[in-house]
């Protein structure tokens, strides 16, 4: 970190929201040591948050990845609380960091940072797990908030224990001790931490963007999905994006393609169709989650398969249009659209520098790490050649595709993104 400020001394983290992100959140702050305060609404939600990280603390003890020590060491520095814990504010009164991992609403996030700021000590740092909201409006000073300055963004990515990437996103009024403690606490987590500007989307989700698009663009060309996959596959991603879609979980998928369509990257949005995940949405087929997504779940350990109603779902989105796409042409233009729009992080500073850039999309959506991330493989590849191709497609597949002016500059001037 620039700034150079000492984080707080942290002793106790309390973990709002008991959900999948919290529960893992939870686990990966006792492991390193902490007391971990764990609130949801009821005793229920909270129980079932207990349960997922005892889960996981067993599965270890059985894999010989932990002691039966460490698990009863673990598990007692986590106090399950509630709303109709009478205790709860007496608790809170000792936490040093507060991590909100509730529902993406504004409003309940910001009726969150109230309830803790009469509870909490003054030093208290607020992060919020928010995937979307812009954190300046989480703090935005007012009735609700009034200490702005301890606010700070911590993006987890799920499953949190098993994913090592950290985004932390301050807000232009955040504290240099809020964002130093933020980074302190993640790298105690064992997470790789990257600083990023508050802007829709954040880094990785902002990248994700242009590729649902595209993909949706290349489902309605009638490039078949299996196809899809076993490109970007071969091409070194740890699976396909069809398959991403199904594991992530189509709503999700399209709530965030939808939403980064609605903000600020015009054109880099565009050229695809993302009715073709909305529309499975209110099917219900909400990936591996729900057993029905692009693929069919059916529980066994068979390869998932593709069904006669997603079948004839495509047809119907497709027009009937089938095409054989060459892998290297699909691979160019998935990975095209993902380049394109970290380099416009690096131009708009939304990333400090592209180190960290390739961390961020290694760690966060798995890059193919052999190539050591986006920048350094536009240095393998070479940046002039790799703007020639994205010209190529800007004439045949419109303005989606234009190169951002920094990519350009590096083209024309032979620079390269580490050192020459």
């Amino acid at each position: 970190l620039s700034s150079g400020a000492e984080p707080i001394k942290v002793k106790k983290v309390a973990v709002m929201g008991a959900g999948l992100m919290g529960a893992g959140i939870a686990q990966v702050t006792a492991e390193k040591g902490y007391d971990v305060l764990l609130k949801d609404r009821d005793d229920a939600a909270v129980g079932r948050g207990i349960s997922y990280m005892t889960d996981n603390w067993e599965k270890k003890c059985k894999r010989k990845r932990m002691t039966n020590y460490e698990l009863n060491t673990n598990s007692s520095r986590v106090t399950p609380l509630s709303d109709h814990t009478e205790s709860w504010k007496r608790h809170f009164a000792g936490a040093d960091l507060v991590i909100e991992a509730v529902f993406e609403d504004l409003a309940l996030k910001r009726k969150i940072i109230q309830q803790v700021e009469e509870v909490t000590p003054d030093h208290c740092v607020f992060a919020t797990n928010t995937s979307a909201i812009p954190i300046a409006d989480i703090a935005a000073p007012g009735e609700e908030v009034k200490r702005s300055e301890n606010v700070v963004g911590m993006h987890y990515f799920s499953p949190v224990p098993q994913m090592p990437l950290l985004e932390i996103i301050p807000h232009a009024g955040t504290s240099d001790e809020a964002l130093a403690t933020a980074f302190a606490v993640g790298n105690k987590q064992g997470k790789t931490c990257v600083v990023v500007k508050d802007v829709p989307g954040f880094y990785v989700n902002r990248c994700l963007g242009p590729i649902l698009s595209e993909v949706t663009a290349l489902v309605k060309e009638g490039v078949p999905l299996d196809r899809l996959d076993k490109a970007m596959k071969k091409f070194g991603m740890p699976v396909g994006p069809i398959t991403l879609i199904d594991n992530v979980g189509v709503d999700v998928a399209s709530k965030v393609s939808n939403y980064l369509a609605s903000a600020d990257l015009g054109v880099r949005m565009g050229g695809g169709d993302l009715s073709l995940l909305s529309n499975m949405v209110e099917k219900g087929w909400l990936g591996k989650k729900s057993n029905q997504g692009f693929f069919t779940y059916s529980g066994k350990k068979g390869k998932p398969s593709i069904g006669p109603e997603v079948t004839a779902y495509l047809k119907d989105f497709t027009d009937g249009n089938t095409s054989d796409l060459s892998e290297t042409d699909i691979q160019n233009r998935i990975v095209a659209r993902l380049v394109n729009e970290a380099a416009m992080c690096l131009q708009d500073e939304i990333i400090e520098n592209p180190v960290c850039g390739d961390i961020g999309l290694v760690f966060g959506i798995g890059f193919a790490p052999f190539r050591g991330g986006v920048f350094r493989y536009l240095d393998s590849v070479g940046t002039s050649s790799f703007v020639d191709m994205m010209n190529g497609y800007a004439e045949t597949k419109g303005e989606q595709f234009e190169p951002v002016q920094l990519l350009k500059d590096y083209a024309a001037s032979g620079k390269k993104f580490h050192g020459n």
